[in-house]
């Protein structure tokens, strides 16, 4: 990522449906998506029933994870496009944040996603915003998926984080995690200071777990809508 003068942008959308029949979006909106105005990369995502990337699937609950050349054009899509249309009418919850980067390092699908946005100083107060994303490697998915449920645990142990979600574009081996913490000093905290999840990442490192990664972390400046009954960011 570097720190040009831009105006791009990132945005996050969670849409919970009322029924598992919400899956036929996944293949319906991807021509939409691609047809979108001033949307630069973009990636539908299912969720998991975990805090981190589980075994586990909501079929109800879709994520979407954007990156915009503009506000101007996240606004055009909110208004004008038939997938924030059905996010207004049938969704039975949703809550979408706006996202200006803090830092970023990795590639998804090859690239970098985040390349040419304008990083906001790495400093301040305020809520921070985590997205991990990793490809899997098939040799190492049993030894990655145990070690899963201690890092859940310890997500639902974290008093800094405010909300955290698995997600996966694709079953078992393309995962990735969107969480919301109180601050900078709470997502140190959780990285490099709890011992269950520095275990985990010795392991991603020695043992050579992933293909390819993504950690990129945002300062969300906007939000509305409810995650889970609330806005985690009010």
């Amino acid at each position: 990522m570097t720190a040009t003068s831009t105006s791009t942008i990132a945005s996050f959308h969670l849409v919970r449906y009322g029924s598992a029949g919400a899956m036929k979006h996944m293949a319906f909106d991807r021509p939409l998506l691609r047809g979108a105005g001033g949307l630069l990369f973009w990636r539908l995502l299912g969720t998991g029933r975990g805090r981190s990337m589980s075994l586990g699937a909501d079929l109800r609950r879709w994520a979407l994870f954007a990156v915009w050349r503009g506000e101007d054009d996240l606004e055009e899509f909110l208004r004008v496009s038939p997938i924030a249309a059905r996010w207004r009418a049938e969704a039975y919850e949703s809550w979408h944040a706006r996202l200006v980067p803090l830092a970023s390092r990795g590639a998804w699908a090859g690239r970098d996603p985040f390349d040419g946005m304008a990083a906001r100083p790495d400093g301040g107060g305020g809520p921070v915003a985590v997205l991990t994303r990793a490809s899997i490697r098939p040799g190492r998915l049993v030894a990655f998926y145990r070690s899963v449920p201690p890092v859940d645990d310890l997500l639902r142990r974290q008093d800094g984080c405010l909300r955290s979600i698995g997600m996966g574009e694709w079953p078992l081996a393309r995962q990735a995690t969107f969480s919301l913490w109180r601050d900078q000093e709470a997502v140190r905290a959780f990285a490099y200071r709890d011992g269950a999840h520095q275990r985990v990442i010795r392991q991603v490192r020695a043992h050579n777990w992933y293909a390819e990664e993504l950690f990129a972390r945002f300062a969300p400046y906007a939000s509305e809508g409810t995650w889970n009954g609330a806005d985690p960011l009010r």
